[in-house]
């Protein structure tokens, strides 16, 4: 089996949901990986050391600095005969161009994958996490994306491993990038943090929410919240943890303020550690988390805070 991983990357660096995507590829057969940018030849060099790659296909075209599945999908598409299987990271970015991929290749996508069985079978939560779906396909080429918290990271090497080989396309240039607007946190990214500290709307308000960033902080975390707060406006909705937010599992997890609405839980019940907060003893986040404070959260958290030198 030949299988196909679509890296994720800003032009500078590779990012890790691109090492969890390899890990899960490597369960199904010969791992090739593909770089699609413009000026990264530094994620070709640090793409060259992950253990298992036999191959990395590199298109670099002013087009690509940008991803848009657009013209991304297409470009695969013109290598996707020498594959199996394609996969993409659960991100953003991986479920815009999966689905358009599929389409050009006239295949089912399998999304949302948790659990590889076999080169035809694969596991993914359906009903918010409350029942896990088998589906089995019989596709000639197989276009996945994986939930990256479900596997572990694949590991540098000290010696290049892989082979290069540049690739030249017709550009279609389907859709032309204009501009985007990025918002500056220095905080870790949600997705790929260690720990995360989340609010719920039982802060209130924005400005307690503050309360919570000075623990983040000092813990080195990435910001969370629920969708009720984010719906509250009191953050934005890159904060959201959730079924409609985004999927995190760190070695840490601290809820403030959230109850535990089923919505909530789908996206962050695998993390390795969590800790509640919460006034209400019957919250429903106590089920799952590992340990609990039935207290009020403007006294624990600051409480906590000061223990943490």
């Amino acid at each position: 089996m030949n299988v196909l991983v679509i890296a994720e990357h800003n032009n500078d660096e590779i990012l890790p949901a691109t090492l969890n995507t390899v890990n899960a590829a490597k369960q199904i057969g010969t791992v090739d990986l593909f770089v699609i940018g413009n000026d990264c030849q530094d994620i070709i060099d640090s793409g060259n050391k992950i253990e298992g790659l036999n191959k990395i296909l590199f298109c670099n075209n002013k087009v690509y600095e940008n991803p848009l599945a657009e013209n991304i999908s297409t470009l695969i598409q013109s290598v996707s005969k020498d594959y199996t299987h394609i996969f993409f990271a659960n991100t953003a970015n991986g479920k815009n161009t999966a689905p358009r991929l599929a389409a050009l290749l006239d295949v089912m996508i399998i999304p949302d994958v948790i659990e590889i069985i076999d080169h035809n079978t694969f596991k993914r939560p359906i009903y918010a996490g409350n029942a896990i779906a088998t589906v089995r396909s019989s596709d000639t080429c197989k276009v996945i994306t994986v939930r990256t918290t479900a596997f572990e990271k694949a590991t540098f090497g000290e010696k290049e491993a892989a082979k290069i080989e540049i690739l030249s396309s017709e550009i279609t240039n389907l859709t032309k990038y204009i501009s985007s607007e990025l918002s500056k946190n220095e905080r870790p990214e949600l997705t790929a943090a260690d720990i995360v500290v989340s609010g719920g709307r039982g802060l209130g308000s924005s400005e307690n929410f503050q309360i919570l960033e000075k623990l983040a902080d000092k813990l080195g975390a990435a910001m969370g919240a629920s969708r009720a707060a984010v719906d509250a406006g009191y953050v934005p909705n890159d904060w959201q943890v959730g079924q409609t937010g985004k999927v995190v599992a760190p070695d840490l997890y601290i809820a403030a303020g959230i109850s535990g609405a089923i919505q909530h839980l789908a996206g962050m019940k695998d993390s390795k550690v969590i800790v509640a907060i919460n006034k209400d003893e019957d919250a429903p986040i106590f089920t799952v988390s590992d340990y609990g404070l039935a207290d009020d959260l403007f006294n624990a958290v600051p409480e906590l805070e000061k223990l943490i030198k």
